[in-house]
């Protein structure tokens, strides 16, 4: 979904506090992503920014477009973790992991392991 999209679906989202859990996180194909946790769902998500003049994902972290439609912004739910302190423990120096080539898969691995819901609870 898009990121208007994403607020939209649930209210709460739009007027909660998030945390952001850095801007410059890379796949294998360099792709760039943002990680952010919402306070009042207890969402992790992801953004991901598609690049308009090729239709096709961002290729480098320093790739910068001015004004990317909200549409060109995808958002995925990668887990449900509902308290800060949690995210802190299960992401433990995720600065780190940030820098280093396809850190995101580090972030899906630890998230993985922990046995993060991946499903809203009910």
């Amino acid at each position: 979904m898009d990121i208007e999209e994403f607020y939209s679906r649930d209210e709460r989202r739009r007027q909660s506090a998030e945390v952001e859990l850095g801007t410059n996180w890379f796949d294998a194909k360099g792709s760039r992503y943002e990680l952010s946790w919402v306070e009042d769902t207890g969402e992790l998500y992801v953004m991901l920014e598609l690049v308009p003049e090729v239709d096709s994902w961002t290729p480098f972290g320093d790739s910068e477009v001015e004004q990317i439609p909200v549409d060109r912004v995808l958002v995925m739910v990668v887990g449900y973790i509902p308290t800060l302190e949690e995210v802190e423990r299960i992401l433990a120096g995720w600065p780190g992991e940030m820098a280093k080539p396809d850190g995101i898969s580090w972030v899906a691995e630890r998230l993985r392991s922990s046995g993060v819901p991946t499903t809203a609870p009910s």
